[in-house]
């Protein structure tokens, strides 16, 4: 921190780095995505291994998980937290749960038609999906939403709760994620692409939800 420069004003320019840093990587995440680069190398391999460690328990729970963290009902968690931040007089936080949710949905689905990647084989499919590949919705809403609840939770806890906040949110995005490679619906990269768009569409939206809370404050 700089001669003259508060406490405040380095962490609002901490978190525009790490916003423009996320929104790099995931541009470069999409393009590696789409050109056949990093991630992308381990597709076919990871969908692979997917389909040899199939069984019927597996793929029930790898059902139920991907079921529950779909774009839909992701979107639904997203309103009723921000209902509840409303009604708890926290408009901001509700604006900013609803609205990173919402837009969220609008930047993967533009990329998507964008790029029109195809999905894997039918044939490798255990679920259907329709629409294009690149990147996976699931994994971007499951990080937008997810690391909303996060955000919006972390200064009511202490270390140990962040702790294991952090620790369930990283275990759920991460096996909705996976779920989607073991089904057979989004190759490896996808979900890569996926959670890397989410991380960084959040971290953009922290960056505007901050500045106008604290503008709200000093008003």
């Amino acid at each position: 921190m700089t001669e003259g420069t508060t406490p405040a004003a380095a962490r609002t320019t901490g978190d525009v780095w790490m916003a423009v840093l996320l929104v790099v990587l995931a541009v470069a995440a999409v393009w590696a995505a789409f050109a056949g680069y990093g991630p992308a190398e381990l597709d076919r391999p990871a969908l692979g291994e997917s389909i040899e460690a199939r069984s019927p328990v597996l793929t029930t729970v790898a059902v139920a998980v991907t079921t529950i963290g779909n774009t839909a009902a992701t979107a639904v968690l997203a309103v009723l937290v921000g209902a509840f931040r409303w009604y708890r007089g926290r408009r901001a936080d509700a604006v900013l749960a609803v609205v990173a949710m919402g837009t969220a949905a609008l930047v993967f689905t533009t990329i998507k038609r964008v790029l029109d990647r195809p999905r894997p084989p039918v044939a490798d499919r255990l679920v259907s999906s329709a629409n294009e590949s690149l990147p996976s919705g699931h994994a971007t809403m499951s990080m937008v939403v997810v690391g909303t609840i996060v955000v919006l939770s972390w200064g009511s806890l202490g270390g140990l709760r962040r702790a294991v906040l952090v620790v369930v949110a990283a275990a759920w995005v991460g096996a909705v994620g996976a779920t989607r490679v073991y089904l057979g619906v989004h190759w490896f990269s996808d979900v890569i692409a996926g959670w890397l768009v989410g991380a960084a569409w959040l971290a953009v939206c922290v960056v505007v939800w901050k500045r106008w809370s604290a503008r709200a404050v000093l008003e």
